[in-house]
């Protein structure tokens, strides 16, 4: 009996600990490569990654891709920012230079406040496949 009601705390202890990471937003997960997009970084409600295109064809991509999955509500391409609206769910995407020769693209969707991590990463995997072509 008693062994039953550590391993049922040392189970509970676990599984607290486990969503506390899930849920803190402070971890990242490193994913490997998918095709030929190269690494990209995922945190619980945004995907983002490097690319070695120019600024103007990711925005135009992004903009292209974004169009045929929703409603883009907002653009500034000065700013490198687009909000979208896809399947009910609120996509942002910031494109901002990463060096010289590099562009950063981020993701992030959310749905009544709650992160869509697979359609943040589905954004983000059509856009880059598009400007790797």
């Amino acid at each position: 009996m008693l062994e039953y009601r550590l391993m049922k705390k040392i189970s509970q202890f676990f599984a607290l600990l486990g969503m506390l990471v899930f849920l803190s937003g402070c971890i990242y997960l490193v994913v490997g490569s998918v095709g030929a997009l190269g690494g990209y970084i995922v945190s619980p409600d945004t995907v983002e990654g490097v690319t070695e295109a120019e600024t103007g064809v990711v925005w135009d991509t992004a903009v292209e891709v974004v169009s045929i999955m929703g409603l883009v509500e907002t653009q500034n391409e000065s700013g490198g920012l687009i909000k979208a609206k896809i399947h009910n769910t609120f996509v942002t995407i910031m494109i901002t230079a990463a060096g010289t020769s590099s562009v950063k693209l981020s993701v992030k969707a959310r749905k009544h406040y709650l992160p869509k991590i697979s359609l943040a990463q589905d954004v983000f995997v059509k856009i880059m496949s598009r400007v790797q072509e």
